[in-house]
This record gives C-alpha cells, sequence and structure tokens, in this order.
C-alpha cells in the first residue's frame, strides 16, 4: 500500500493503518417516550507510526489517496516531535505477519430489520414493567447495533479485513413503595445478529425486572459485617473483571496496579483459576485478530491461585519480552489501539449449588450485581441488585442495600470451593474508551467477606 510505503520511506520503523465503515442504530427511549433515534454511515482511517522509538497518531474522515498520505506525513511528524521528549523507547513484540479474511454468520442482519420494529419492542419492554406494577416509577432503555468492516494493514506485510456486528440492549428500572427505593438492570448482547430477543421476548424481559423490583421492595436490610457468602455468576463475572481484570491489563499494570510484583506468585485460593478469552464462539468480547493485527487467543492469567500471566499488546509485550495477547483494541478509527479484556471469567469447579451453600450457618447468596469499581491498590466494592440471606444451609429471606467490599487478593484467598454452572454475562467496559466483552464464570463460595449494610 502507498501509504505504508511512504512512511517507511520518510524514516518510520513501523508503520499500520486501520480503515473502518460502520453502519450504527443508536435509540433511547424513557417512560415510554422515544428520546433518542439515531441512524448513520461512517468510515474514517488511523494511522500510527514509530519514529525512534515514539508514537505518532492522525485519525482522518478522508479516505481517498493524497489525504491519506497526508496524514501519515503528519503522524511522522507528530511521533519525531515526541522521540525527542520521551525516556523510554517503544519496542515492539515481534509478530508473524498475517494476511486473512475474517467473516460473520448473522442469521438477521440488523440493518434489514425496520426501525419501527426496533422502537416497538423496545417499547414493548417498557409498557410490560409499568403494566405490571403501579410501584415502577421509571425505565430506562438503550439500544445500539452496529454492523461493519475494518480494513488493517501494516508495514510487516500484514493485510486483514475482518467483519463485525453487535446488537446489545440494556434496561435500567427503578420502583418505590412508601419510603423504601428499588432499582433493576438487565443487559443483554449478541454477535449473531438482531437475535436478543429471541431468548429474551420484550414481556418475558420486563416480567424479569418487575420480579426482581418487587422482591428488593418486599426485602429486609442487609446486616452489615463479615460473612461467608456464595456469588453467584453474574456477581462473579463483575468482580473477575473489575476487581481483578483491570489489575491485569499489563498497561495498568506497569502503572502501579498491586500485581506488578506478584508474577509467578500464589496470591489465590488453589481454587481460583482465571482466563481472558477472545476464542469463545459467539460471546461478545470474541474476535478473530486484535486491532494491531495479532491473533486472538485463550489467556491464562491465574492458575490453581498463582498469576502466571498478563494481558498484552506489542508494546507492553517488548516490556515483559513476551509475546503479545491479542488485546490491543480501538473502540474506533478515532482511537489508539490499547489493552482491554475480552470475555474474562473465572475456570468453574465441580461443585453443585446445594453444596456452595450447604455449610454456611448464616451468610448471604448475592445473585445480581448493581454495579462495581475498583482501585489499583487492590480495593473493590460491587453493589448487589439482588440477594438472599443464607440460614442452616438454605436460601432464605431477601435481603436489599447490599454491597460488598475489600482486597482484592486476600477476597480471592478465601475462595472455598467453585461450582460447576458457568455463564458468560455480555456488556460494555469503559477505559477511555467503549469495548464490547463477556465476564462470568461459576458461582463461588467465599469463607468471609465484609457486607455494606445496617449492623
Amino acid at each position: 500500500m502507498k501509504a505504508v510505503d511512504f512512511g517507511l520511506k520518510l524514516g518510520a520503523e513501523h508503520v499500520e493503518l486501520k480503515a473502518e465503515e460502520t453502519s450504527k442504530t443508536l435509540i433511547t427511549t424513557k417512560d415510554g417516550k422515544v428520546e433518542v433515534v439515531r441512524e448513520g454511515f461512517e468510515a474514517g482511517v488511523n494511522i500510527r507510526v514509530l519514529v525512534k522509538g515514539a508514537w505518532g497518531c492522525v485519525s482522518t474522515l478522508k479516505t481517498n489517496q493524497q489525504s491519506l498520505l497526508k496524514a501519515v506525513e503528519d503522524a511522522y511528524k507528530l511521533a519525531q516531535s515526541s522521540s525527542k521528549k520521551i525516556k523510554e523507547k517503544v519496542k515492539l513484540a515481534e509478530v508473524k505477519a498475517c494476511k486473512d479474511k475474517s467473516l460473520i454468520k448473522s442469521g438477521k442482519d440488523p440493518r434489514n430489520i425496520l426501525i419501527n420494529q426496533k422502537i416497538e419492542e423496545i417499547l414493548t419492554v417498557d409498557k410490560t414493567l409499568f403494566k405490571l406494577d403501579s410501584q415502577v416509577k421509571s425505565c430506562t432503555i438503550d439500544y445500539l447495533d452496529l454492523v461493519g468492516k475494518d480494513f488493517f494493514v501494516n508495514s510487516e506485510s500484514s493485510f486483514i479485513e475482518k467483519e463485525k456486528l453487535y446488537v446489545w440492549l440494556r434496561v435500567y428500572a427503578t420502583a418505590r413503595e412508601a419510603d423504601v427505593f428499588a432499582s433493576a438492570s438487565e443487559e443483554l448482547g449478541s454477535t449473531a445478529g438482531y437475535t436478543i430477543f429471541n431468548e429474551n421476548p420484550p414481556e418475558k424481559l420486563g416480567e424479569k425486572i418487575v420480579k426482581r423490583l418487587k422482591t428488593q421492595l418486599k426485602a429486609k436490610p442487609a446486616k452489615g459485617g463479615i460473612f461467608p457468602v456464595v456469588l453467584g455468576s453474574n456477581v462473579v463475572g463483575v468482580f473477575i473483571h473489575e476487581a481483578f481484570g483491570h489489575l491485569a491489563e499489563a498497561d495498568l499494570t506497569l502503572s502501579g496496579s498491586v500485581i506488578l510484583d506478584k508474577l509467578g506468585k500464589k496470591v489465590a485460593s488453589e481454587n481460583v483459576t482465571v482466563f481472558d478469552d477472545g476464542t469463545v464462539e459467539g460471546a461478545f468480547g470474541s474476535f478473530k485478530y486484535d486491532d494491531e493485527g495479532v491473533p486472538s487467543q485463550k489467556t491464562i492469567l491465574v492458575k490453581d491461585g498463582v498469576i502466571v500471566g498478563l494481558m498484552h499488546n506489542r508494546e507492553t509485550a517488548g516490556k515483559f519480552n513476551v509475546k503479545p495477547t491479542g488485546n490491543a483494541r480501538a473502540e474506533n478509527f478515532r482511537h489508539v489501539p490499547i489493552i482491554r479484556m475480552r470475555n474474562t471469567y473465572l475456570k468453574p469447579g465441580n461443585y453443585s449449588f446445594e453444596e456452595l451453600i450447604e455449610p454456611i450457618k448464616f451468610g448471604y447468596y448475592l445473585k445480581n450485581f448493581r454495579g462495581g469499581q475498583a482501585n489499583l491498590d487492590g480495593t473493590f466494592q460491587v453493589g448487589v441488585q439482588e440477594a438472599y440471606e443464607i440460614v442452616n444451609g438454605k436460601i432464605g429471606e431477601p435481603v436489599r442495600n447490599l454491597s460488598i467490599s475489600g482486597n482484592t487478593l486476600e477476597t480471592l484467598k478465601k475462595v472455598e470451593a467453585v461450582g460447576k454452572d458457568f455463564k458468560l454475562w455480555p456488556g460494555r467496559c469503559g477505559k477511555g474508551q467503549i469495548a464490547f466483552v463477556c465476564d462470568g464464570g461459576p458461582s463461588i463460595r467465599v469463607g468471609e467477606i465484609q457486607i455494606g449494610g445496617r449492623r
């Protein structure tokens, strides 16, 4: 490609271009009214060049040859200027050049579904909520579908064409009874086309959320303190993603993550094995090649409690002198690729759910999360929207206003048993850019954890 050859002629050590063309639909409804409807098509190119160990990056909407050559020249000048100021030169790990075309299999292309049908099905969820329970006070639904192609070429002779397709839906609803407030959310995602309502018909989805709201309104407040818990797959997923996964993204590891000096060391119970896997068929975080042209793979992060790996792009792999793992992803052509999770999960074990709760005299079963956050020092907090007491090895009454917090590594050391149930949950992760991901795993029993609630 002339743009790549031009960059090399200028003196760049490495040149790569990622071109993108995308069709997108965005819909937002609130309390039965359509607030946002957008349909559009966009195309553009991101150019990165490496000069004397420094990156230069330019993105452009203009895709003609003259504009691309100008963008390469601008990126070269930026890199050349940056090279005079950097303390540590970028060294890219070597990868094998690849020429490939990655196609998707779609049963229902969302571009072929009328916008009115999409709106009608979304509003059916909303109507069901308000129809089933007068205590429902609000409902916001966000919908996105994205279909397109990426083209990647670099100065190492790689040329990759890959198709992409995502359909995503999130419902957030609130309810109130007297002075008790409840909220519930549900997130769906598909890479197989417009299929999100196949397994979750709008009416059934509305019923599920209403049931969760009603349970919270009737629930009693949780007791604050340290208790044994069983975390459901949904909560395990967000805990592994937020509390551990970000720590194991090599750029954040180098930025001061608590696990930086713990590679090769045991930091968790031998029951804990964690993967970040971009090869799970049909999962929301799967793809064949990342945005640096590196093949996706199944990366083991923790094996039997020992940290054995991190998630890398070519730059961090060069610093650690390891192979890149295929985790470099950019939200779109306006962004540079950074290290992102794919499908991050805890490996299942051999325990049935009944065996997990059986030894607990008093504790909690945490079924669905509300939100979570974690810090590089290893501290975390996860809110829970659906939880129940465990009394004498049996599921008891529902509880509300519950959260868990603590230190990630200390919590992982207290994982006593791992279930054989397993599920991945689709979502979107923010790290300055949005990425489609899955997280999950089996249910697990944790010997003790800090519960936020009343004392």
